[in-house]
This record gives structure tokens, C-alpha cells and sequence, in this order.
């Protein structure tokens, strides 16, 4: 379904349940990032209102999880900590046309969103699946399928501001480069390192 041109080496789980503490602090930001990304273009794309109403709701979302996840450090007995970098996202962010006109940066700008919750999703569902902590594999799980609605939902805005063959061969393109991005990451206890 995702499309997904390299797969998260399960040895990666591993990683994360070594850091725990650290995967969740990095799952929470990653939320709250999720959730700025969203008000960001609906800041600088107020012009459409679909666009407006969809990403409103996104934001409130991540923002819900952000607050999950934060439950779930302070229930463990941890303090969330200070916001850490995000070196994949950045990486994709590079892939960002901001031209030739303002539709081709909102069509970039949401096919960037769906590649991150793509991969989100996948690392959630790798989680749901062999992580040995129960309680995070069942919380892993619903994330998973939130993450799969949002890139579903980022797909298909940007498929009607665009061509459909337009939006596919781009999306076809953001695939191909998170492959080579991705090929260097899954070696830290991050939900994207």
C-alpha cells in the first residue's frame, strides 16, 4: 500500500527497545512537528478552504498524540526532554520543489508530509508487531492506522490540486529519493534515525 522502495531492518526495534525513554521524547516531537507542519500550510495556503478544513483536523490530531505519547513517558516514570533534530525530515525537506508557481510548492509540500507519514507508518506497524512491550505494541498499532488515513489523505489533496499522472510521477519520484535518504538511517533509537 505505501509504496515503500526500501523496508526498516528489524534489527531497528531492537534499537528501540534498548532506549525507550529516548524513542518516546523523539516520537513526541515528531508529533508535535507533524502537527506545525500542518498549521504551517494552512498559513501559507489559506486560499483553500478543503485544504484549511483537512489539515485543521490533522494538526488537533497530532497534537492528541503529542500528548499521548507525553502520558505514556510520564506514566513510565520519565520527563519528556528537550526537542531533538530531525536529520531524515530534513533530508526529504531538500526534495522540496518551491517552484515554478505556488501549486507546485503546495503539491511538494504535501507529497513531502505523505512520504514522512508513509514511513511513519511503517515503523509503527514494525513496532506493533515486535516490540516486546505490550502496552506500547497495542499504542503502536492505532498509531499506525492514524498515520496510514493521514498519507492517504496528503496523497489525495495533492492529487486534486494536480494531474493525477503529475501527482503520481512526482509521488513515484519522492519514493525513489527516500529510498537513498532512508538507506542511512535505522541505526539510532528514533522513530525515523
Amino acid at each position: 500500500m505505501l509504496g515503500l522502495k526500501l523496508p526498516t531492518d528489524e534489527r531497528w526495534v531492537r534499537l528501540v527497545e534498548s532506549n525507550l525513554e529516548e524513542v518516546l521524547t523523539d516520537h513526541a516531537w515528531c508529533e508535535q512537528k507533524a502537527a506545525s507542519n500542518a498549521i504551517s500550510t494552512i498559513v501559507h495556503f489559506s486560499e483553500y478552504p478543503e485544504l484549511v478544513d483537512t489539515l485543521s483536523a490533522i494538526a488537533i490530531e497530532e497534537m492528541t498524540h503529542f500528548r499521548q505519547v507525553v502520558e505514556l513517558i510520564r506514566a513510565r516514570g520519565w520527563t519528556l526532554g528537550r526537542e531533538r533534530k530531525d536529520d531524515y525530515v530534513n533530508e526529504l525537506l531538500q526534495f522540496v520543489r518551491k517552484g515554478p508557481d505556488r501549486e507546485t510548492y503546495l503539491v511538494d509540500r504535501l507529497l513531502f508530509a505523505a512520504m514522512i507519514e508513509a514511513r511513519s507508518c511503517e515503523r509503527f506497524r514494525l513496532l506493533s508487531e515486535k516490540v516486546g512491550d505490550e502496552q506500547l505494541a497495542a499504542f503502536y498499532r492505532e498509531l499506525m492506522i492514524s498515520e496510514a488515513q493521514h498519507y492517504t489523505t496528503f496523497i489525495n489533496l495533492a492529487r486534486k490540486l494536480a494531474p493525477r499522472a503529475d501527482v503520481d510521477h512526482r509521488w513515484h519520484e519522492f519514493l525513489e529519493y527516500e529510498a537513498q535518504v532512508i538507506a542511512r538511517y535505522g541505526k539510532r533509537e528514533t522513530i525515523h534515525g
